[in-house]
C-alpha cells in the first residue's frame, strides 16, 4: 500500500484529519530541506508536500515564487530533489509528495520520472498545470509503478468534472480553496465549506484544502469538513523571516506544530 493511503486509513481509524506542510525543496539549500522533512515528522505532520522550483510556477503566488526563484540561482533540479528524498528515506517514513509544474517532467522524461520518483521513495504528484485530459500518458505509468497523481478540483468544477476527476485522482484531492494563486489569506472564502460538502456528497474520495490556509484557527475549522488541510506559503514566508537564524529548522517545525496544535 502506497504511504499517502496508509497514512489516511491510519488517520481516519484514530478520527483524525490530515496536516500536509509544504516547502518548497533547495529554499534555503537542499541540507535545509532535509532537515525540515525529519523534523516534519517528528512534529506531527502527516505529509509532506515538496516545490519543485521552476521559472514560472503560474499556480503560485509571490512568496512560493521568490522561494522558486532563490532555489533556481542556486541550481536545485528535480534530480537533486529525488535524490534529496532517496536521501531522507533513510531515515523516515512519512509520506512525499512533489508539488511540480509538467515541464521540468517533460524534459525529465515522463517514464523515467515516474520510476525513478517512485524508486526515491516519492508517494505521490502534484501537477498544477497538468490537466487530467492531457496527462493520460503520465497517469497510466504513474499506475503501473505506484505513484499516486493528486489532481485538483476549484470552486468552479462542475459537478461532472468532479465526477471525472475523482475517478482519475489518486492519494487524495486537492481542493484549491480560492481563484487565485497560493498566498496567506487573512480568511477563507465564505462558501469553503458549503462547496466541501457538495464535493464529499459526490466522491468517497480524500479531500485535502489548499491556498490561502494560514492560521491554526482556519486549520481547525477546516479539518471539520475536508479530510486533510495543506499549508504552504505561511511556511515558506516563516522560512524567509527566519533565514538568519542557525536555529531556523527548530523555529519552523515549532510554527509548523503550532498551526496543527487544534
Amino acid at each position: 500500500m502506497n504511504r499517502i493511503d496508509k497514512k489516511f486509513k491510519e488517520l481516519k481509524n484514530k478520527n483524525k484529519k490530515a496536516f500536509i506542510a509544504f516547502i518548497t525543496a533547495g529554499y534555503p539549500n537542499l541540507g535545509v530541506t532535509e532537515k525540515l522533512i525529519l523534523e516534519f515528522a517528528k512534529t506531527g505532520v502527516d505529509i509532506v508536500e515538496l516545490g519543485v522550483p521552476f521559472s514560472d510556477p503560474m499556480a503560485d503566488g509571490p512568496i512560493i515564487q521568490e522561494a522558486s526563484q532563490a532555489a533556481l540561482k542556486k541550481n536545485v533540479q528535480l534530480i537533486n530533489i529525488l535524490g534529496l528524498v532517496k536521501k531522507a528515506r533513510k531515515k523516515t517514513e512519512i509520506p512525499i509528495c512533489l508539488m511540480t509544474y509538467y515541464n521540468p517532467i517533460f524534459c525529465f522524461g515522463e517514464e523515467k520520472f515516474v520510476k525513478d520518483a517512485v524508486s526515491c521513495g516519492v508517494d505521490g504528484v502534484i501537477i498544477p498545470d497538468l490537466p487530467p485530459e492531457e496527462g493520460r500518458t503520465l497517469i497510466k505509468a504513474a499506475n503501473k509503478h505506484g505513484l499516486e497523481v493528486i489532481c485538483f478540483i476549484a470552486p468552479t468544477t462542475s459537478p461532472e468534472r468532479i465526477k471525472y476527476i475523482s475517478s482519475v485522482s489518486k492519494g487524495f484531492i486537492y481542493y484549491v480553496s480560492l481563484t487565485g494563486v497560493t498566498g496567506p489569506r487573512q480568511s477563507l472564502p465564505a462558501d469553503v465549506v458549503n462547496n466541501l460538502k457538495v464535493i464529499k456528497n459526490i466522491t468517497g474520495k480524500n479531500i485535502c484544502v489548499g491556498f490561502g490556509v494560514s492560521s491554526s484557527k482556519q486549520v481547525k475549522q477546516l479539518k471539520k469538513v475536508a479530510d486533510g488541510v495543506i499549508v504552504g506559503s505561511a511556511i515558506v514566508k516563516k522560512i524567509k523571516e527566519n533565514l538568519q537564524k542557525k536555529n531556523l529548522v527548530e523555529v519552523i517545525a515549532k510554527f509548523v506544530a503550532s498551526l496543527n496544535h487544534v
